[in-house]
C-alpha cells in the first residue's frame, strides 16, 4: 500500500506531467494550424527613393508562372502580413494557382517613409509600381494580375485599374465610395451601437460640421485643435493624412474600370461602411456581367465573425487555434471560387 503522502506526491508529479503534456499538445496544435502551404519570400523594392518591404507568398509547389493577387491595405500602419491575418487569404489564392504579394506600409516594419503622409493617389502610385516590380518575374504570370482591398483600399483600387488597364479582376471587401459620406455613417453607427443621447449625437454632428469646415478652410491641426478644444485622439500627422483625403470620392474612378471582373464582398454588421450606399454605387456604376456581389451577414467590417470579434476570449482562441475560421463562413471558399472562375475565363480566350 502507498503510504498518503507519496500518493498525495505522485498525484502532484502525474498532473504536473498532464498539464505539461497538454501544454505541449495545444502548443503543436497551435502550430500545425498557424502553419500554412505557402512559400513565403522576403523581397524589397524602391519606390520614390524609398525602400519598401514585403513578402511574395508562392503556392507550396510548382515553378509557375503564377496568377498574382497585389494586397492593397485599409487604414492604419499595416504590416505585410496584417499581423499574419493575411495568411489564410494567401493560402486559399494558392490552392487556385495564384501567388500574393503585399508590402508592409510606409513607415511600417522595413518600409521606409509615412504612411500617413500618402494621398490615395500616392497609393495607387505606390501599388502600380509594385505591379510593374513584379512583371519583372519570371515566376509571376503577367497576364494574370489584379488586386485584393480592403476598407479605405476602395478609392486605391479604382484609381489603379482606371490607370492599369492590363490589371485582370479586383476583389473589394467592405469598400467605401464618398469619404465624407462614409464618415457620417461610421459616426452615427458608432453612437447607436454605444447607446448615445440625442444630445450627444447632435454634439458629435456638430463637432463633424466644424471639423469639414475647418478642413475646407485648409485649417492647421493648431487651428483644428484650438476650435474643438478636445482633439479625442487626433494628431498633428492624422490631421494633414485626412486634409489630404477627405474629398475622396470612387465614382468616376469606378467607371473607367467598367468591365474589370469585380468581386465586391460585404459584411452585415459593419459599422465602418454603410454597405447599402456602396453595393447602389457599384451595381449603378459597374456592368452587372462584371460584377459579382458576396454579403456575408454575420461577419463585421472585418469579414471576421461578429460572435467571435466581439469576444476577446473566443478572438484570441480562435487566432491562436484555428486561425481560417476568424473569417465569416464561405469567406475564403468565394475568394478562391473568383480566382479560379477568373483563370477559366482567361483559358477560353
Amino acid at each position: 500500500m502507498v503510504p498518503p503522502a507519496r500518493r498525495r506526491w505522485r498525484v502532484l508529479v502525474w498532473s504536473l506531467v498532464a498539464v505539461l503534456l497538454l501544454g505541449a499538445g495545444l502548443g503543436g496544435v497551435a502550430v500545425w494550424q498557424n502553419t500554412y502551404a505557402l512559400r513565403e519570400e522576403r523581397i524589397t523594392m524602391r519606390h520614390g527613393g524609398r525602400l519598401l518591404d514585403g513578402v511574395l507568398a508562392r503556392p507550396q509547389t510548382g515553378d509557375g508562372p503564377f496568377g498574382l493577387v497585389v494586397f492593397v491595405h485599409g487604414d492604419g500602419p499595416v504590416d505585410a502580413t496584417h499581423d499574419t491575418f493575411y495568411r489564410p487569404l494567401w493560402e486559399s489564392f494558392a490552392k487556385a494557382g495564384y501567388a500574393s504579394l503585399s508590402l508592409s506600409k510606409p513607415g511600417v516594419g522595413a518600409s521606409e517613409g509615412n504612411w500617413q503622409d500618402q494621398s490615395m493617389d500616392d497609393r495607387a502610385d505606390e501599388t502600380l509600381a509594385t505591379i510593374t516590380w513584379a512583371r519583372t518575374r519570371p515566376d509571376i504570370d503577367d497576364r494574370r494580375i489584379g488586386l485584393w482591398g480592403a476598407s479605405q483600399a476602395g478609392w486605391v483600387l479604382p484609381k489603379v485599374t482606371a490607370r492599369d488597364r492590363a490589371v485582370q479582376f479586383v476583389i473589394a471587401v467592405s469598400p467605401a465610395v464618398d469619404w465624407q459620406q462614409q464618415g457620417r455613417y461610421n459616426l452615427l453607427a458608432g453612437l447607436r451601437r454605444d447607446g448615445a443621447s440625442q444630445d450627444d449625437t447632435h454634439t458629435a454632428l456638430r463637432r463633424r460640421e466644424t471639423t469639414l469646415r475647418l478642413l475646407r478652410q485648409g485649417a492647421t491641426f493648431e487651428q483644428y485643435r484650438t476650435a474643438v478644444g478636445d482633439t479625442d485622439g487626433m494628431t498633428a500627422e492624422r490631421w494633414r493624412f485626412i486634409a489630404k483625403n477627405y474629398r475622396s470620392n470612387a465614382s468616376e474612378d469606378l467607371r473607367a474600370m467598367r468591365g474589370t471582373p469585380t468581386l465586391l464582398v460585404l459584411a452585415g454588421h459593419d459599422i465602418n461602411v454603410d454597405v447599402a450606399d456602396t453595393e447602389a454605387a457599384y451595381r449603378r456604376i459597374l456592368p452587372p456581367a462584371s460584377l459579382t456581389v458576396r454579403h456575408y451577414a454575420d461577419a463585421t467590417h472585418s469579414l471576421v465573425d461578429n460572435a467571435v470579434e466581439n469576444s476577446e476570449p473566443r478572438l484570441t482562441l480562435t487566432a491562436v487555434f484555428a486561425p481560417r475560421r476568424l473569417y465569416a463562413a464561405g469567406f475564403l471558399a468565394d475568394q478562391r471560387n473568383f480566382l479560379e472562375q477568373i483563370t477559366d475565363r482567361k483559358g477560353t480566350e
